[in-house]
């Protein structure tokens, strides 16, 4: 029998705050962290607490207080508050930080047989199984998606402490069921954002409905219910669910695994409202999977670095949706869309590029609103330069203006990497150097013309998976010596659910709606890594948070389906650990890791301590108890139980030689013996002691400490390198990669 989804949404808005006015005028959203060994005994419970801080400042907390939270952080609340309430908070004593609740921004069926995962109903399909209780942070849900189905489901487990809130008449509680059996919407903070009450707040925002899609696409793709002939407009046909479609879908409620496809910037671990509560749920023994950002291929651009989340980054699946750009020169270059409509026929079309209002403008090229000229445009095929605005709202201004299709071709930034879209005219998206071609084809060629082909879905697809070139990258600037992201999984045209409140591109001029929709971004990659996480935590309820990510990453592969090391779209050459961490997830090996890199909170409270973090902030972060004195610290917070290595040897001699000590844990069988073997550059000697581990019976832990020694840490050229660690015993291969750094990594202290 299937097992039910439970889905916890937290609804974030996409506006910006708007101005508030009046008495509120420059008042802000802040979370303030409290010491909760400091509360004093007359005040029965936290909340009693919070009050009176804002009574002290003459503030009424029926009108200030937003949230007051005890399971997220010990002891904090969210308030309405002014810069001079701001400054006597954080004089006070009992008031570890203050930091101001900002918007984050979203990252935003193939999937399951790409990464070999057993058919649902095959006997080995335990994987979602029993209980397995999913939560979801986004934009919401559309409760009627046929990926929530709940046919064939048992009763809602008993342990489910949440709630279907029924705040809104577009959420009446029977929308929820056995497989979406919860969802909430937190819009306060918004709220007040938008002037101090939810007055001027649109109703959309205080449902759990899902109204932008981002949501549902994300949930489905974690947990969502076999669906069978799903497709967006006739593309990637076929059977859609989620990873663990066994599974249920934060704190409070009871959920098992956490999935965050969101992210701000690279904030200080104290200050980033992610980590923060993202260890609270590790405390309660949940896992956190976090996208890790769509600003690559640039280096240090990723977000969500904390140790204990699971940071996921995006890579490519073995099918496409070919689509091509015949020129009049004869030139024929391969590209990829999803448009669905009618086609501009077998003859060739004008083709025309930066046809702008404004003579000598280059924002033409970019197809920006209010930058084609129509008389120039009319019944043209429009080449558009990719960047600045989005892909679907080119081709939006493109038929506006008057073209009948589009050409969307990538930069040098984007490489030859190629998103699909369901765009509202004819339009074909091609690489870089096909971008190119075209280009010198429109500016050399008297009269150019073109033709644009749709063939539909390709499958087996190859070389696949390649790392996308929109996937953040590291090294990771708020600790150097934690090597991230952890993973990739598939990020580039997923197929999950959507929303009916708006079509495939979002656009308010898309009048077309799908039950499906097909996104790319690491929103969707965090989301398959979220649900393979349940996948293992069915098989392996006793394994801890850290476990199950270590299973997930010494256990993911580096090789493509040609047998190929992985390559980095954004250039085309052989990607590194920067880009894909361990490498692409492999769920059914993660089933069976043979050892595992697990660490306790009390881990993570020594890791905070090393890296600068106050005592003060590290209670009220943690609840670790009153007496945190950071008497326990690493030797240096690469020290941390990681499933993988980050060298940074610095420029001065004295930093050539570099030691970190690991501990693992037998998950495998009794008597398994492993020996170690390091790859990597030549000019990096590295030594492992002891060289060869033998554990007697399951669930023995053995520590190895391993010595890197550089050569020539003084005047290197080459900033950066890579190698890897891998302990083998008859059946398993534990793999960590390793990235040595010569230089000091630009940092944010904590």
């Amino acid at each position: 029998m299937q097992q039910p989804l439970l889905l916890l949404l937290l609804f974030i808005g996409s506006a910006k705050y708007a101005v508030a006015s009046g008495a509120d005028a420059g008042a802000a959203t802040y979370i303030v962290y409290l010491n909760p060994a400091l509360k004093p005994s007359p005040y029965a419970t936290h909340v009693h607490w919070h009050h009176a801080h804002l009574d002290s400042l003459s503030l009424d907390p029926a009108r200030h207080l937003l949230y007051s939270y005890t399971t997220a952080a010990p002891s904090a609340f969210a308030a309405r508050l002014l810069p001079s309430h701001v400054a006597a908070l954080r004089s006070h004593p009992a008031v570890a930080s203050v930091h101001e609740d900002v918007l984050l921004p979203l990252h935003t069926t193939r999937s399951p047989s790409f990464l070999h995962l057993p058919q649902y109903n095959a006997p080995e399909a335990d994987g979602g199984g029993p209980d397995v209780i999913i939560g979801v942070l986004d934009t919401g849900v559309w409760p009627e998606s046929p990926s929530f189905g709940d046919a064939g489901l048992g009763p809602v487990p008993a342990r489910w402490r949440g709630s279907c809130e029924t705040n809104a008449t577009d959420f009446p509680s029977s929308m929820c069921n056995r497989k979406l059996i919860g969802a909430r919407a937190f819009f306060r903070g918004y709220s007040s954002g938008a002037g101090g009450n939810g007055s001027r707040v649109s109703a959309d925002l205080m449902s759990p409905r899902d109204h932008d899609g981002h949501g549902t696409h994300t949930a489905s793709t974690a947990a969502g219910a076999v669906v069978a002939n799903a497709s967006l407009l006739g593309y990637a046909s076929g059977t859609a669910r989620g990873m663990a479609p066994g599974a249920r879908k934060a704190i409070d409620d009871g959920v098992d695994v956490l999935s965050l496809s969101l992210g701000g910037g690279a904030f200080p671990l104290s200050r980033d409202p992610i980590a923060v509560g993202a260890l609270a749920a590790t405390r309660r023994g949940i896992v956190v999977s976090c996208s890790a950002g769509n600003s690559g291929p640039s280096p240090s651009s990723l977000v969500n670095t904390a140790p204990w989340i699971i940071t996921v980054g995006a890579g490519t699946l073995d099918r496409n949706f070919p689509a091509y750009v015949e020129l009049g020169n004869g030139e024929t270059h391969a590209g990829m869309s999803l448009y669905s409509g009618d086609g501009l026929g077998d003859d060739k079309i004008p083709l025309v590029y930066n046809k702008g209002i404004r003579a000598g403008s280059n924002s033409s090229k970019l197809c920006l609103e209010g930058t084609l000229d129509a008389a120039e445009v009319k019944g043209k095929v429009v080449l558009c330069d990719r960047g600045s605005n989005s892909r679907v709202e080119k081709g939006q201004i493109v038929k506006q203006a008057g073209g009948v299709g589009m050409v969307l071709a990538n930069t040098a930034q984007n490489g030859e990497e190629v998103v699909a879209d369901s765009h509202l005219l004819p339009a074909v998206a091609v690489g870089a150097k096909s971008g190119d071609a075209i280009r010198r084809y429109v500016e050399s060629d008297a009269n150019p013309e073109v033709a644009l082909t749709f063939d539909g879905t390709a499958l087996g697809v190859r070389p696949a998976p390649v790392v996308a070139a929109f996937s953040s990258r590291g090294p990771n600037r708020v600790v150097p010596q934690l090597l991230k992201p952890d993973v990739i999984g598939p990020g580039v045209n997923i197929l999950a659910g959507w929303t009916a409140s708006v079509g495939p591109t979002g656009l308010v001029a898309d009048e077309r709606r799908s039950e499906f929709n097909i996104l790319s971004g690491t929103s969707m990659s965090c989301p398959h890594i979220s649900g393979l996480a349940a996948f293992v935590k069915a098989a392996h309820p006793d394994w801890s948070p850290s476990a199950i990510k270590s299973a997930l990453m010494t256990t993911a592969y580096t090789v493509d389906n040609t047998e190929s090391p992985l390559l980095d779209a954004a250039t085309n050459a052989t990607a590194t650990p920067w880009a894909f961490g361990a490498g692409h997830v492999d769920p059914v090996s993660a089933l069976s890791p043979g050892l595992v890199y697990d660490n306790s909170v009390d881990d993570y409270v020594a890791f905070l301590c090393t890296v600068g973090v106050a005592p003060r902030q590290i209670q009220a972060i943690t609840a670790a108890g009153p007496n945190v004195t950071c008497t326990r610290k690493l030797s240096s917070p690469g020290d941390l139980n990681y499933p993988s290595f980050s060298v940074v040897f610095g420029q001065r001699s004295s930093r050539s030689t570099v030691k970190y000590r690991r501990e693992l844990t037998n998950v495998g069988n009794a008597g398994d013996t492993y020996t170690v073997k390091v790859t990597g550059p030549s000019d990096i000697s590295v030594s492992v002691k002891p060289a060869r581990l033998q554990f007697r019976r399951a669930g023995d832990k053995l520590r190895y400490t391993v010595t890197f020694r550089s050569a020539n840490a003084r005047g290197r050229m080459d900033p950066a390198a890579f190698g890897w660690l891998t302990w083998s015993s008859d059946e398993h291969d534990v793999r960590s990669p390793i990235s040595y750094t010569w230089g000091d990594v630009a940092l944010i202290a904590n």
